[in-house]
């Protein structure tokens, strides 16, 4: 007689703080400036956050054990472009498609997703970010009102 084993899918701890940026820097120079500004020290991943065959979004992360809290930058435009077959007047031309992490927010350049409960301090935080350079916006997102929220669980 086999075992059956159902899986409660209430492990995951789904508080976090997530923090929309509006910028012009790359994704190197994104990280560098944050690291200098909110004194941390994010590393990019070994491997880039993976979302399917042709979105592969590069991903910075810092382990802060001081506050106990983890700390992931992700890019919101994926690194590879898709390309998509004409079937019209323009069939020999290539059309590129920019696959997106958080679709309903394609306006958003960066992520930055803080795992940790909190309420409070995300003003010091975003008042921190819009004092790098080339930072136009920071704010912080609601993140239960996303429809595509299951693509922040890295």
């Amino acid at each position: 007689m086999t075992a059956i084993h159902k899986i409660d899918d209430d492990f995951y701890d789904d508080s976090f703080l997530l923090i929309a940026m509006h910028s012009t820097m790359a994704d190197y120079a994104m990280a560098y400036e944050l690291n200098i500004t909110l004194k941390a020290n994010f590393k990019r991943t070994r491997k880039d956050f993976d979302l399917s065959e042709n979105s592969v979004f590069p991903c910075f992360e810092w382990q802060d054990t001081y506050h106990d809290r983890y700390w992931v930058l992700v890019a919101n435009q994926s690194l590879k472009r898709e390309l998509l077959a004409n079937n019209d007047l323009f069939q020999n031309e290539s059309t590129y498609s920019v696959p997106r992490l958080v679709p309903e927010l394609k306006d958003v350049d960066y992520f930055l997703k803080i795992e940790e409960d909190m309420t409070g301090s995300s003003d010091k935080i975003i008042k921190n970010v819009l004092t790098m350079p080339k930072v136009m916006a920071a704010y912080e997102v609601d993140s239960n009102k996303l429809k595509s929220k299951n693509n922040l669980i890295f």
